[in-house]
């Protein structure tokens, strides 16, 4: 495959370069794999990231190459067309990407943002439009007690009436979503905080609420502090930087509720596309758009 290849993606010039270098030596694959990926999955990957400040982590030399960028200010050189997002932070203000368009995947997966992250809101960091809650389990937990605790937070969140959607979190664990109307940043923080202070209360042989890993130990840490208008989720359809190459798939109830596989790599999520669609559609949708009590 030639070193450099130039082309044009909804009407922008790319030169996309170091195709065959390979980013993830376990399996071999390769940025261009990578690259291919994305562009494929673009349809169901822009609605969720469209419109929000990007966070990007660039590995140039691959995940095991010991180079990693951690990125929320735009790169350098960025094409002019390439849309951004001004943030304005407690210490800060700063330009963020808005990948808006297959250009801008395009041209982001090609500085080797392996993965994409973006906040629980969009035009305005205090009116949150997503509730996140990151299940992790600790050291002796895994996936089944996850999809425990998944299931539990699913019903105490249809009880306030938010409707929950699931995806993986491409590592370890799940990430559970309920599309809110906007909301300031203090009321979803508090209200996320005191789902997962229940959740403890009521399984805590199974769940905590705090990060210190002295506790985590056997249990699943429901981290609600990803509610935090700073704070970033890794978006549905990235790709991550794991030993092989995992995507952050959304997954229906009936799988979590089973024994089913829950890792995915980026051929079994195309495939699933194919099949299912958007399984995290309802998110992007006001029907299931709900209130905090």
């Amino acid at each position: 495959m030639p070193d450099r290849i130039a082309t044009t993606v909804d009407g922008r010039s790319l030169t996309l370069t170091h195709l065959d270098k390979v980013w993830w030596p376990e399996t071999g694959y390769t940025k261009g794999q990578a690259l291919d990926y994305y562009a494929k999955v673009a349809p169901v990957l822009l609605p969720h990231v469209a419109g929000r400040a990007a966070t990007f982590i660039r590995f140039p030399d691959g995940v095991d190459g010991g180079t990693r960028f951690y990125g929320k200010h735009v790169p350098p050189g960025a094409p002019d067309w390439v849309s951004t997002i001004e943030v304005t932070g407690r210490d800060e203000s700063r330009r963020q990407v808005d990948v808006d368009s297959l250009a801008a995947l395009m041209w982001a997966a090609n500085l080797a943002a392996i993965e994409i992250h973006v906040p629980q809101w969009s035009s305005d960091p205090d009116g949150h439009d997503r509730l996140v809650l990151d299940l992790d389990p600790g050291p002796g937990a895994g996936m089944t007690q996850c999809r425990e605790v998944a299931l539990q937070a699913r019903d105490l969140l249809a009880a306030d009436g938010l409707t929950c959607l699931a995806k993986t979190s491409g590592s370890k664990g799940l990430h559970l979503y309920a599309a809110i109307e906007p909301t300031p940043e203090r009321d979803i923080v508090a209200y996320a905080k005191a789902l997962a202070v229940r959740l403890e209360t009521e399984h805590p042989d199974l769940v905590v609420h705090k990060m210190a890993k002295s506790l985590r130990a056997d249990h699943v840490f429901v981290d609600w502090s990803q509610n935090s208008s700073a704070k970033t989720t890794a978006a549905p359809y990235t790709l991550r930087a794991q030993s092989t190459p995992t995507v952050s798939t959304p997954v229906g109830w009936d799988e979590i509720d089973s024994d089913a596989e829950l890792s995915f790599g980026p051929d079994d999520v195309l495939a699933r596309v194919e099949r299912d669609g958007d399984l995290l559609a309802p998110l992007l949708k006001k029907k299931t758009t709900g209130r905090l009590p």
